[in-house]
């Protein structure tokens, strides 16, 4: 039996945030990492396309909640105390220089999530904080005054027990035991899988639009990109975290509504149609997109218009216009399935909020047991916001277990 003052369950980036913070605070508490995989840090590795998106240039908490899905009001409080500012110091003060891309995120100026796990490595080999791999965790135990942990391996004793294993089931399973209600995990941040004539042969074309689940208040905008297997980009992600739970209960079979004209409306298209119609009346309609989006696209909306690609802008009927505005800003795809974005996949569900004292992180049920990171019920849109969750969480509960101790 090995014991500590404090166990973090999960060596992510949100464990070994904790851990780090504990032991700085205290050089003097014992504090150990258990990893049931062989590697840890594997989410740093691949996040932001092998470059670690670690925050977003969002400096304001109550802008900065906005980007959560789930989460916005238990956040704000927490931001107040480590926000994105405080996430660059940190890291600047542990040697890790951050960057400012034009979008807002953030990543090391090396461009490699390596930094970071290089960072967080050195800090725990510093600190004397023991990462222990391959210690599958099998039950979890309140004794009176510590927690008894058993793995595949060992069995582990600790005053403090800081749960960051993110949407591994097992462990939901085991805090559900402990009387921790749980919100069934769905996926959230996915692109939509839509096999449509417009957009067969126009891979790569991206384009502003804004979308909507129709018969849903469910709408987002931002730039859509067309893909080999349907429509992805900043505004499809975002649909899709604000809609996670609902597009789940829908089995991911919907129709979406693209307006590529953004926040142009019906009659307000039509009447921009009429001018062209009357300003370029020789002028070939299929020729040239007048709006701002490529020609490509422009080309195969004229198309599914049922105008002919060498009309010209005189010769439209009232019901070619009719169709070519209804397809601008009305055009309606059936999605069928999801597929997940990149190399990230976030998960919506986790340990119901009500139950978690944010101004501590610790479970309102059990004394000494907190969380940090993924495996709380808060999710939040890509742009470095998920490892913020993270970074904040950690250095609270970091906090409010040096207080206690």
């Amino acid at each position: 039996m090995k014991s500590f003052d404090v166990i973090i369950a999960g060596g992510g980036a949100a464990g070994f945030f904790t851990a780090i913070n504990i032991a700085e605070a205290n050089p003097k508490l014992k504090v150990a990492i258990l990893e049931r995989g062989k590697d840890v840090l594997s989410k740093v590795r691949i996040s932001g396309g092998g470059r670690c998106n670690v925050t977003h240039a969002c400096f304001v908490p109550n802008d900065l909640v906005k980007f959560y899905p789930r989460g916005e009001k238990e956040l704000r409080g927490p931001f107040n105390r480590f926000c994105s500012g405080d996430t660059i110091e940190w890291f600047e003060r542990h040697g890790v220089e951050l960057k400012i891309e034009e979008d807002g995120r953030m990543f090391p100026v090396t461009d490699s999530s390596q930094t970071i796990i290089d960072c967080f490595m050195e800090a725990v080999k510093k600190l004397n904080i023991p990462v222990l791999t391959g210690e599958s965790i099998q039950s979890l135990y309140k004794a009176e005054s510590h927690w008894k942990i058993e793995t595949n391996k060992e069995v582990f004793v600790a005053e403090h027990l800081v749960m960051a294993t993110g949407s591994n089931p097992k462990m939901w399973d085991m805090l559900a035991e402990l009387g921790h209600t749980m919100i069934p995990p769905v996926p959230s941040l996915f692109t939509f899988n839509i096999k449509d004539p417009r957009i067969k042969d126009l891979m790569g074309v991206s384009a502003p639009a804004s979308v909507k689940v129709k018969n849903s208040k469910l709408e987002a905008s931002g730039p859509l990109l067309i893909t080999h297997w349907g429509m992805s980009g900043p505004g499809i992600l975002r649909l899709s975290a604000w809609g996670a739970r609902e597009l789940a209960a829908k089995n991911y079979q919907f129709v979406l509504q693209v307006n590529w004209l953004n926040d142009m409306g019906r009659d307000e298209c039509l009447e921009a149609l009429k001018e062209l119609k009357q300003g370029q009346a020789k002028k070939t309609v299929a020729k040239q997109s007048p709006f701002n989006f490529p020609n490509r696209l422009w080309q195969s909306l004229v198309s599914a218009s049922g105008i002919g690609a060498e009309t010209r802008w005189a010769d439209l009927s009232k019901n070619h216009l009719d169709a070519l505005a209804g397809q601008l800003v009305n055009g309606e795809y059936n999605v069928n399935g999801k597929s997940t974005f990149k190399e990230e996949f976030v998960t919506a569900g986790g340990i119901i909020l009500k139950e978690v004292n944010f101004k501590t992180m610790e479970s309102k049920l059990q004394e000494n047991l907190y969380f940090a990171g993924e495996i709380l019920d808060i999710d939040a849109i890509t742009g470095g916001f998920n490892f913020q969750n993270a970074w904040t969480g950690g250095f609270i509960a970091a906090e409010s277990i040096c207080k206690k101790i």
